[in-house]
């Protein structure tokens, strides 16, 4: 490196900035602050991840994570800096940034047991173990981001040396380490979940920090420290490679795995196999060889064409499923429809594996698209009789399956005479969702009806592009009995719907937008009643 007078003289002029930089800032310390932000990043999305899976991704556990981490990474510039201006010496930059390393890598062996309970706490509702556990996992990872946010603002004193370059410098590193954040973004969410899993995303990062930090201790002659650096790095290096994913216990489980959307986690009890993501509340998918009927949800999406006159099961000639999951619905169509054409929109192939693997997912009359469902149908040049809509599973509902302007896709794709059916859940003393999300369909559709699915917290929303009148449901109901080819699932189904008919169906509330709606504020205070009256099941 030139000295500081030859560095001067390159100051001023401008045309040489770069080669000043250059030879201020030793290329080691880009390398260190640019992984350090890619780790800091990279352990945020892992622990919200993490979190997600067992918690559930509400706006409540976003801003819970995302608060905390926040309130970590101040404490960690504020003591940075502190220290650096003290003791500006490049070893501990390096020191620092091995033991937030090696104690990100520990917190995550000790997430285990407390993921361990926080299931547990799920399947028995307990609502004190729940909290217990969530924030206890905040607490885990306090230290390593304090350690990590610590980094920036000592290797910024490192290299100031001169006042008039503080500006360029502080620039070009909060660069590097934005430039390492956004690799950090992207790595933990689309690419290392289903190569790695979270527990090794975590220790993947550990990993490459640690490497980093043992290099530094090389060029900084410090080997009493790379001893220590070797050892944490092999402790690691075998977490990695032989320490188990996350498995959660669970009864009768037969798979599970983290795809790049959710946990994913198959069970068979009594003979049914069970798809559950995520935190497990709630089944998405259910498969029994020898029946089609479960008592649950996915069969009332198929009565929504009845509420017209004089319908039969012939007068349905194209199904859409947004939401198809592992096929529940799509099976049960085929079976009471025949085989009409179905277009079945799932956002996570995984779980379209998962089907075909466990479910049964191999009709050749539905066609599969791995995309979001909006954004599908709205290309979609079909028209269908029937869309059934089944995206919504608190707290998993996507704000934009659920506005006026969405509604309006729907409606430019049904037949004249076409329906809509949606799953949303209520509380026994909280309709808010339910009554906003039918008031926001009415304002597109002339007719919505509404049914309370028996034995769980779930209402069925059916919406006609035509005014039709709950009496045709329930004459179209009488002259199937008559009829000996109806399909008895349908039959079952019909009686079911016309017992728990809704009158009047909904208070009306309000119109969802996509510039404008509380969907989130409704929800979370659902979550929050939902724990505290206990209910589990009643999601299925």
């Amino acid at each position: 490196m030139k000295s500081e007078s030859s560095v001067s003289k390159m100051v001023d002029s401008p045309s040489r900035i770069a080669d000043v930089i250059i030879l201020i800032m030793p290329s080691y310390l880009l390398v260190t602050v640019f992984i350090a932000g890619m780790g800091v990043l990279g352990a945020e999305m892992s622990v919200s991840r993490l979190l997600n899976n067992h918690f559930g991704s509400s706006n409540l556990v976003w801003a819970s994570v995302i608060g905390m981490v926040m309130l970590y990474l101040a404490t960690g510039y504020f003591l940075g800096g502190y220290l650096a201006d003290r003791h500006p010496q490049a070893y501990l930059l390096y020191l620092l940034l091995l033991m937030g390393s090696s104690t990100l890598a520990l917190a995550t062996l000790f997430a285990r047991p407390v993921v361990n309970w926080a299931a547990f706490a799920f399947a028995e509702l307990a609502s004190g173990l729940l909290l217990a556990s969530f924030f206890t996992l905040l607490v885990l990872f306090s230290l390593p981001f304090i350690l990590l946010a610590m980094i920036s603002p000592f290797a910024l004193r490192l290299v100031i040396q001169r006042t008039e370059q503080s500006g360029q410098l502080a620039g070009l590193l909060y660069a590097i380490s934005t430039f390492g954040s956004l690799l950090g973004t992207f790595l933990p969410v689309l690419i290392t979940p289903p190569l790695l899993g979270t527990p090794r995303t975590f220790l993947f990062f550990s990993l490459l920090m640690e490497w980093i930090a043992a290099g530094g201790l090389i060029l900084e002659r410090r080997f009493r420290l790379l001893l220590l650096a070797i050892v944490l790095n092999l402790l690691t290096l075998l977490a990695f490679f032989f320490s188990p994913a996350f498995s959660r216990p669970a009864p009768g489980k037969i798979y599970e795995a983290e795809s790049a959307y959710n946990y994913i986690l198959v069970q068979e009890i009594n003979g049914e196999r069970l798809l559950r993501l995520n935190e497990g509340q709630g089944v998405h998918s259910i498969y029994a060889p020898d029946r089609l009927f479960y008592g649950g949800t996915w069969e009332q999406f198929l009565v929504a064409p009845f509420f017209y006159p004089h319908r039969r099961p012939a007068d349905v000639h194209r199904i859409a499923i947004l939401g198809l999951a592992a096929g529940t619905v799509a099976r049960q169509a085929t079976a009471v429809y025949g085989a009409i054409p179905i277009d079945g929109w799932e956002i996570d192939p995984k779980i379209v594996e998962v089907g075909k693997r466990y479910f049964a997912l191999n009709l050749p009359n539905l066609n599969i698209y791995i995309e979001d469902a909006r954004w599908g149908l709205a290309r979609s040049h079909e028209r269908y009789d029937l869309i059934a809509i089944d995206a919504y599973r608190p707290p998993y509902i996507p704000p934009h399956l659920t506005t006026r302007e969405f509604f309006l896709i729907c409606a430019e794709h049904l037949t004249e005479e076409g329906a809509i059916a949606i799953n949303v859940a209520a509380l026994p003393q909280d309709r808010r969702l339910v009554d906003a999300i039918a008031t926001t369909m009415h304002s597109v559709f002339p007719s919505v009806h509404v049914m309370d699915v028996p034995n769980t917290l779930n209402v069925m929303i059916f919406a006609t592009r035509q005014p039709t009148q709950a009496e045709d449901f329930l004459r179209n109901l009488f002259d199937l009995m008559a009829r000996p080819d109806t399909p008895p699932l349908l039959l079952q189904t019909m009686q079911i719907t016309a017992l728990h008919l809704r009158q009047p169906g909904y208070t009306p509330g309000e119109i969802f937008t996509d510039d404008h709606s509380s969907l989130e504020w409704i929800v979370d205070s659902m979550i929050l009643k939902f724990f505290l009256q206990g209910n589990g099941e009643g999601l299925r």
